[in-house]
C-alpha cells in the first residue's frame, strides 16, 4: 500500500480519477463477494484495502500530484463507496470483536468452551446480531453437498479437455523448433486443427446419440409415471407433481445400484425396522436424489417463511418487552440456566446434524396425507420431468451490505435504500405461526407419500411409523431453533409470567411445594429428583419433536421411580405400584420444573403438542406432556 501511495501518476491509480473509481469498485467488489460467501476476516482486510485506496486517491487529488483540480465529479461518489466500505468494517469488526472477546472471558473463568455454531449474520440496526441466516445463505448452506457431487463428464466436455492437451503439445513443439523452419510450423498447425475438429464432431456426434437415448428414456418412464397415476379424471396440480417426482426417481434408479439393493433388503426382511433407519441415512447421503432434493426444496421454502416472522417477533420484543423479558433470550442462541455440573446449557441449534438419521421407536401415523403444496414450491412441468429445487425468495439483507452492491451496481444512478411508506396489512404473529406449521405438516406428508411410492416395502403400518420418524429427524434440525423463537414470541406473555415466578421461587424447597415427607430422600446430601431435572434440562439441546419428548416420558419416569424408592427406604411395607398417585405427580413435577429455571419450556411444549402425532398424544406420551403442562402452568400461577 505503501508503495502504492509512493507512485504518484504512475501508480496504479493511472492518468485520471475515474480509473481511481474503477479501481476502487473492483476492490470494493471483491471484498463484497467474500462477504457474501462468508469469508468475513478476508472481507474485512479488503474492506480496509478499498478505504485505503480511496483515501489516496484523494489525497492525490487534493494536492494536484495527477493533474486535477482538487475536486472531480467522480469525488462525491468514490466518497460514499468509501462510506459504504466503513460501515460494512464497523459492522464485521464489532462481529470479530465479540467473537473474540467470548473466548478470552471464558478462558478467564476457566469455563468450558462452547460448543460450535452456526454463522451469525448483522442485522441493519447498528450492528447488532441476529440468531439467524438469511433466507438466500442458509438454502447454499443446504445445496452445497449437493453442488460438491461429483457429476459425469459431457462428450463436448471431454473433447474440450482433449483439446486443450492438444494445444500445449503443439505450442512446447513449436517453441523448439527454429526460426527457418516455417514450413514444419505449418504443418503442426494444421495437422492441430484437423484433429481439434474430428474431436469436436465425433464429441458432438455422440451428445446427440446420448440426448437421443436419454430423451427416449426420458419419455418411457414417463409413460410408466403416467400409467401408475392413471385415472378417469383429470390430475390435480399436486398430482403432477407427485408424477413428475416419481418419473424423476425412475430415471435416478436407471443410473444408480443402491436403490435396486434397499428395496431387495425390504422384501427380503419387511419387519426388519432398523432397515429403514439405514435406508434414509443411505438416501440422504446422495443429495441428488429427487427426495433428498425436494427435502432441501422444502426446508428451505419454510425456513424462507420463518425468517420474516422470526425477525418481526425479535425487533417487536425488543422494542416494547415487559422488564420481565430483559434476562429472557427469544432465540435459540442464548445461554439457558447453569445446571448444577457448573456447565451452561445452550437451545437448539440449527444447522447441523442435518443429514444423520438415528433409529427411532415405534411412531403412529400422525394424520391423513395432504399433498398440499407450499407457496414456495414451483409447479412441475407440463410433460413430467420434475423441475428440481426452487430457488428460495430473496429477503432484504442489512441496509450497508445492501446499499454497498447497489453503488457497485450502478454508481450513476445510486440512491441510499429508504423505507417506503405504504401501508400494508401484515398478518399477526399467531396467524403466521398457524400457516408456517399447516405448511410443515404438507412437507413431511408429500415426503411420507413420495418416499411410500418410491419404496413399496415401507408401505405398513410399522414401516410408515418409522419412515415418519427418519423424516422428521432429517427435516426439523435445521428449522427448530427459528421455529421455536417464533412460538417463543407468540408466547412470551406467558413465558415473562413464568420467568418472573421462577426467580421468586428459585429458593423454594421440596415442601413449599406441597410434597409429603413420605416421597422425599431420607439422605440429606441426596438431590431430590435430581434425574428429572437433568432429562427436562436437555430438551432445549434436541432438534427433533421426538427426542424431545423421549426427555418428558424419561422424567415422568424417573419421578416415578425415584417416588418409589424413597417411599421404599423409609417403609418396606409401601408397595411400589402404590408410592405414588396423581395428586402427587402435580407437585412433585412443578418443583421439578422450577428447579430447571427454563421457562421456554413453555413455548417448547406448544410446540410439541402440534408436531406430534395423534397416536402418541393419546398414549403414555400424552399423558406426560399434558402432565408437564398442568406443572407449567402452576409455576406461573404462584403467589
Amino acid at each position: 500500500m505503501a508503495a502504492a501511495g509512493r507512485g504518484g501518476p504512475a501508480g496504479p491509480w493511472g492518468p485520471g480519477a475515474g480509473r481511481a473509481l474503477q479501481t476502487a469498485m473492483r476492490a470494493a467488489s471483491g471484498a463484497l463477494e467474500m462477504d457474501s460467501a462468508g469469508r468475513t476476516r478476508e472481507a474485512y482486510v479488503e474492506y480496509l484495502k478499498s478505504i485505503a485506496l480511496i483515501a489516496q486517491a484523494l489525497q492525490e487529488e487534493a494536492a494536484g500530484a495527477d493533474g486535477s483540480e482538487g475536486v472531480t465529479a467522480d469525488t462525491p461518489k468514490m466518497l460514499k463507496l468509501a462510506e459504504q466500505c466503513l460501515e460494512r468494517v464497523k459492522s464485521i469488526a464489532a462481529a470479530l470483536g465479540k467473537a473474540q472477546a467470548k473466548p478470552a472471558a471464558q478462558e478467564r473463568s476457566g469455563a468450558p468452551a462452547a460448543l460450535p455454531r452456526h454463522r451469525r449474520v448483522l442485522s441493519d440496526e447498528g450492528g447488532k446480531l441476529s440468531p439467524f441466516l438469511p433466507p438466500e445463505i442458509f438454502q447454499k448452506l443446504q445445496i452445497t453437498e449437493a453442488q460438491s457431487a461429483r457429476k459425469e463428464l459431457t462428450p463436448l466436455e471431454e473433447a474440450s479437455l482433449q483439446n486443450q492437451k492438444l494445444k500445449a503439445a503443439y505450442e512446447a513443439r513449436v517453441a523448439r523448433l527454429n526460426p527457418n523452419q516455417a514450413l514444419q510450423k505449418t504443418s503442426l498447425t494444421l495437422s492441430l486443427q484437423r484433429q481439434m475438429m474430428e474431436n469436436l464432431v465425433i464429441a458432438k456426434a455422440r451428445e446427440e446419440t446420448l440426448q437421443r437415448k436419454m430423451e427416449e428414456r426420458r419419455l418411457r418412464l414417463q409413460e410408466a409415471a403416467n400409467r401408475r397415476f392413471s385415472s378417469s379424471v383429470a390430475l390435480t396440480p399436486e398430482e403432477q407433481e407427485q408424477r413428475a417426482l416419481y418419473a424423476a426417481i425412475l430415471e435416478y434408479e436407471q443410473d444408480h445400484d443402491w436403490p435396486r439393493q434397499w428395496k431387495a433388503k425390504l422384501k427380503r426382511s419387511p419387519t426388519d425396522l432398523s432397515l429403514v433407519s439405514g435406508l434414509f441415512s443411505c438416501l440422504l447421503s446422495f443429495p441428488e436424489h429427487p427426495i433428498a432434493q425436494l427435502l432441501r426444496q422444502l426446508q428451505c421454502a419454510v425456513y424462507t417463511r420463518l425468517y420474516p416472522a422470526v425477525s418481526r417477533g425479535a425487533a417487536d420484543s425488543a422494542a416494547g418487552s415487559p422488564a420481565g423479558l430483559s434476562s429472557l433470550p427469544l432465540d435459540a442462541g442464548g445461554s439457558l440456566p447453569a445446571e448444577p455440573g457448573g456447565r451452561r446449557l445452550r437451545a437448539s441449534r440449527s444447522l447441523h446434524c442435518m443429514f444423520s438419521v438415528p433409529e427411532h421407536g415405534a411412531a403412529g401415523l400422525r394424520h391423513s396425507i395432504s399433498s398440499t403444496p407450499l407457496a414456495a414450491a414451483g409447479p412441475p412441468k407440463a410433460e413430467g420431468g420434475w423441475t428440481g429445487p426452487a430457488a428460495a425468495p430473496q429477503t432484504p439483507r442489512e441496509s450497508s451490505f445492501e446499499d454497498l452492491e447497489r453503488f457497485l451496481a450502478s454508481p450513476e444512478g445510486w440512491a441510499p435504500t429508504e423505507p417506503l411508506d405504504v401501508p400494508r396489512t401484515e398478518a399477526t404473529l399467531p396467524e403466521q405461526l398457524k400457516g408456517i406449521v399447516r405448511d410443515i405438516h404438507n412437507a413431511i406428508d408429500r415426503l411420507l407419500s413420495l418416499t411410500l411410492l418410491a419404496f413399496e416395502g415401507l408401505n405398513t403400518a410399522a414401516g410408515k411409523d418409522q419412515c415418519l420418524a427418519c423424516l422428521e429427524e432429517a427435516f426439523f434440525p435445521p428449522l427448530w431453533a427459528p421455529l421455536l423463537a417464533l412460538y417463543r414470541s407468540v408466547h412470551q406473555t406467558h413465558e415473562a409470567a413464568l420467568a418472573r415466578s421462577m426467580e421468586r421461587h428459585r429458593h423454594a424447597g421440596p415442601t413449599d411445594m406441597g410434597l409429603a415427607s413420605r416421597l422425599l430422600p431420607t439422605a440429606p446430601s441426596c438431590p431430590v429428583y435430581g434425574s428429572a431435572i437433568e432429562d427436562l434440562r436437555l430438551i432445549p439441546l434436541e432438534t427433533c419433536p421426538r427426542r424431545k419428548l423421549e426427555c418428558i416420558v424419561r422424567a415422568l419416569r424417573g419421578i416415578c421411580e425415584c417416588a418409589e424408592e424413597y417411599c421404599g427406604a423409609r417403609d418396606r411395607r409401601t408397595p411400589a405400584t402404590a408410592a405414588i398417585g396423581a395428586d402427587d405427580l402435580l407437585p412433585i413435577l412443578s418443583y421439578v420444573v422450577l428447579q430447571t429455571g427454563l421457562p421456554q419450556l413453555l413455548s417448547e411444549c406448544a410446540a410439541l403438542e402440534e408436531f406430534i402425532h395423534e397416536g402418541c398424544l393419546i398414549g403414555e406420551e400424552g399423558y406426560c406432556l399434558t402432565s408437564l403442562q398442568s406443572a407449567l402452568s402452576y409455576v406461573e400461577s404462584l403467589q
